[in-house]
């Protein structure tokens, strides 16, 4: 168990305050054991067969090659893990910088507390919690919306960029 067992993966790609683009995947962790089954419903028996984060990396890595910036809610934790993932499968980490969603709410809209639940019941943004999919659609959301507020986020962007593992071929 540990931060490089994610067992599914989504992306919504946004452009002009529109999402474009979508992209979900179940995948296969490096162990069968792995934690927070009960939270996202996902068990050993729906990711047995699915591929390895580090056959799914490529294809992924191709649709975020021209993203400012990923967005995530606790942006620190999603980072950890994507760095873990792309160690664990010899990928280089993403670049571009970080943009927290709890952070992004709590300047747009003074909200506390700040949980994915608490935010999108509060800007009416549908949510199937620790749903990969429903989870990026709604920090999506959260970005769309808080830009048609005025509120302009790129000061809350994580700048310190991962640097790729040492030692890596």
């Amino acid at each position: 168990m540990g931060r490089d067992s994610a067992c599914a993966l989504s992306v919504v790609i946004v452009e002009n305050e529109k999402v474009v683009d979508t992209w979900t995947s179940l995948i296969r962790p490096p162990r069968k054991d792995f934690l927070f089954t009960y939270l996202h419903g996902i068990s050993w028996n729906h990711v047995k067969d699915k591929p390895a984060f580090g056959e799914l990396w490529p294809d992924v890595a191709k649709l975020l090659a021209n993203v400012d910036f990923l967005a995530a809610h606790n942006a620190s934790f999603d980072r950890s893990v994507l760095r873990a993932c792309c160690d664990m499968a010899g990928h280089e980490h993403v670049t571009v910088p970080f943009l927290c969603t709890v952070k992004l709410a709590r300047a747009t809209w003074d909200l506390f507390p700040t949980k994915l639940s608490d935010v999108a019941h509060h800007l009416k943004i549908p949510l199937k919690h620790h749903d990969a999919a429903s989870d990026a659609f709604a920090c999506a959301q959260i970005l769309i919306k808080a830009r048609e507020k005025g509120h302009i986020y790129e000061d809350l962007l994580q700048k310190h960029a991962l640097k790729p593992a040492k030692n890596r071929p």
